[in-house]
């Protein structure tokens, strides 16, 4: 079960890392013109992760995991075979968006299956191992990649992707329904909508959620622009695989350690600390590419630390702003998701048509994010920084 689950969402993450090697041949074969546009191949597919992530909650309450978990994953192989066979870039950007709204649903619907399944520490630890396959995906899917395109092209990724989508279906006819029949909800879509409006009004979740965008958004500015900067800037294009896996041991090991560090110091403690870290980290990139003697290893180390940064605040800033919504957790969890990732996907995107032939941009948009995020927590916990209050309270159904 747990590496079947693992799988599952192993292969949303893998439609991203694993097209970033082939993004110069897929640009060259689609005729796009601007070197930053081959960008929005990953942008379009996080806006469409972003847009399904407000569906698949209530849709998987009301018709079961796997009555939305099996369409979801066969629309997964669909708009794989789709993207492989597109013959121009618009055409490609709409598959992208829409295999992006497809593929929300396998990490929203993972979590749902081992909640029904189990509770307190042993879901705990089913999750743990479930996040440790899931974190090797970023560090291997890019020699996935690039070995898949020089073999058979930029196309046969996406192929691969189909297949592997088609053995996790057939996987998955072993997987019982999870979902008690006590427990099925109607869609009611005007209660759902008051509770939006609630998490939007609530002052703590809101400034937190947004904060979280923002620091997510630096993360998806390097995934868009980081093939460019590695083959362009330092003409390392063959390392790419290597580097990418290097930078995303950072936030691998920062995921791994979070828990035991916010057991002892706090979620607020640690992630605000975090913040301030990740500030001093853009301003030695910043001074780094001034220096003009900036090295693949000094851009690689200092990505590892600030990608490793933004582990730690992440998880934590969403724990934060969940604190309150006991009482409406599925509804609060699905919109939070839906706000923060498509916030993230749009500052990325932004952040990686910015690009400009060096490091600076990128460098310059970690320092800006780190400030909007910071001035985000303050007005959130209404100027006090570092507190550790006690758990809140869960309120009443």
């Amino acid at each position: 079960m747990v590496i079947m689950m693992a799988m599952v969402m192993a292969l949303n993450a893998l439609a991203i890392d694993a097209m970033l090697p082939a993004l110069p041949a897929m640009a060259e074969g689609l005729g796009v013109a601007v070197a930053n546009d081959r960008q929005y191949v990953i942008s379009t597919y996080l806006l469409g992760v972003g847009a399904g992530s407000l569906l698949y909650g209530p849709l998987a309450d009301r018709f079961g995991r796997k009555g939305v978990l099996v369409p979801a994953l066969l629309a997964y192989i669909i708009f794989s075979v789709g993207c492989g066979l597109a013959t121009s870039f618009p055409m490609m950007l709409a598959l992208r968006f829409g295999h992006g709204l497809v593929s929300a649903g396998l990490g929203v619907i993972v979590v749902a299956v081992i909640r029904d399944l189990f509770v307190g520490d042993a879901m705990a630890k089913r999750m743990s191992l479930i996040f440790l396959v899931f974190m090797i995906v970023p560090i291997i899917a890019p020699t996935l990649g690039a070995g898949v395109e020089a073999v058979a092209g930029w196309r046969a990724i996406f192929i691969v992707l189909a297949v592997m989508g088609g053995v996790m279906l057939l996987w998955l006819r072993r997987l019982p329904e999870t979902l008690d029949p006590a427990d099925i909800r109607p869609l009611d879509w005007r209660t759902m909508v008051a509770g939006w409006a609630t998490v939007t009004r609530h002052r703590r979740a809101a400034g937190y959620m947004i904060a979280a965008g923002v620091m997510q958004g630096a993360l998806y500015g390097y995934l868009n622009s980081s093939e460019q900067i590695i083959g362009d800037v330092f003409g390392a294009r063959d390392l790419f695989p290597l580097v990418f896996a290097c930078v995303a041991v950072g936030i691998a090991i920062a995921n791994f350690s979070n828990a035991r560090i916010v057991e002892r110091f706090g979620a607020r403690r640690v992630s605000q600390s975090a913040v301030f870290a990740f500030m001093a980290t853009s301003l030695a990139q910043i001074v780094a590419a001034y220096s003009g003697e900036e090295t693949l290893a000094v851009f690689t180390l200092l990505m590892m630390v600030n990608v490793g940064l933004i582990g730690f605040i992440g998880s934590n800033f969403g724990a934060i702003a969940m604190e309150d919504f006991g009482h409406m957790a599925g509804v609060a969890s699905s919109y939070q998701s839906f706000a923060r990732t498509l916030l993230a996907a749009s500052a990325g995107a932004l952040i990686g048509q910015q690009y400009d032939g060096s490091t600076l941009p990128l460098a310059y948009a970690f320092v800006v994010c780190a400030v909007a995020g910071l001035a985000l927590v303050f007005w959130a916990e209404r100027g006090k920084l570092f507190t550790r209050p006690g758990t809140a309270p869960k309120a009443p159904f």
